[in-house]
């Protein structure tokens, strides 16, 4: 059986309801889990097991489970990135701050007298 175009109808003609853009719409709205295990055993002793997970969602959506990663993620997130420079820098100038109180003037003065 043909349609007035010539063409078969098909599972996945535009004419069904629903398209591709509706299906990621509620895939995103709802959140997809693909989860699995790949195990690897010699002799009923098991020497490497990885599991994956992936989930599909929006970013909404995500933040609702409880799932921001990206935004402490210094090379995803500008604001992770600034914040872990200013750790870095704050590490840095405490670290002077006690090399400095190491290397005080009576101290430097003994270090010249033995080095003359």
């Amino acid at each position: 059986m043909t349609t007035a175009t010539g063409r078969l109808p098909g599972p996945y003609d535009s004419g069904g309801g629903t398209d591709l853009a509706d299906i990621l719409e509620r895939v995103l709205d709802k959140g997809i889990v693909i989860a699995g295990d790949i195990r690897i055993n010699l002799l009923d002793i098991e020497l490497l097991t990885i599991k994956l997970r992936l989930i599909v969602a929006s970013v909404d959506k995500a933040k609702e489970m409880g799932i921001d990663w990206w935004e402490h993620d210094p090379a995803l997130a500008s604001g992770a990135r600034k914040r872990e420079l200013e750790q870095r820098n704050t590490e840095l100038e405490r670290r002077v701050a006690e090399l400095e109180a190491l290397s005080s003037p009576a101290r430097r003065d003994q270090e010249d007298r033995e080095r003359s």
